[in-house]
């Protein structure tokens, strides 16, 4: 499951994503526009900055903007910077996997199904781009998704 964390991190990429190149948005003008409190925002474009998604100046002028174009970064990997591994149970984990004590693995069906949602969720992910998300109009697949609904 997405966490506020991870949500309010994509939330504040997608706002950054269309300020105009070279430019900065400051922390309170995004937590302000997306609803999301200053302080927990410090903390996330913190961790955004370290992996690379992000360039930060400090200062009067300071503020934040993207580190990468917004086709480059893809949501699959920003979830997993914020929220950790795509897996719901640690055993399906390609990332962090971890046995559990309380089944055999060969033959687990919870295990097989949920690997087989980690699968799926990091398809999706994994193929999709900020650009992609913040433009759902000419997102293709999106429509695709939409029309079997």
């Amino acid at each position: 499951m997405l966490t506020k964390k991870g949500k309010y991190g994509l939330k504040a990429l997608v706002y950054l994503s269309t300020i105009p190149p070279g430019q900065l948005a400051f922390v309170g003008d995004i937590a302000a526009k997306n609803n999301i409190p200053k302080k927990f925002l410090d903390a996330i474009l913190g961790e955004l900055r370290n992996a690379g998604f992000v360039q930060s100046r400090k200062g009067k002028e300071g503020g934040y903007r993207l580190a990468k174009a917004p086709s480059d970064i893809k949501i699959g990997h920003v979830v997993r910077v914020l929220d950790g591994p795509l897996a719901p149970i640690p055993c399906a984990s390609r990332s962090q996997y971890q046995r559990c004590e309380d089944c055999d693995e060969a033959t687990c069906e919870v295990r097989h199904i949920m690997m087989e949602v980690r699968l799926a969720v990091a398809e999706l992910l994994d193929n999709r781009s900020l650009a992609a998300m913040r433009d759902p109009a000419n997102d293709d697949l999106l429509e695709d998704v939409r029309r079997q609904i």
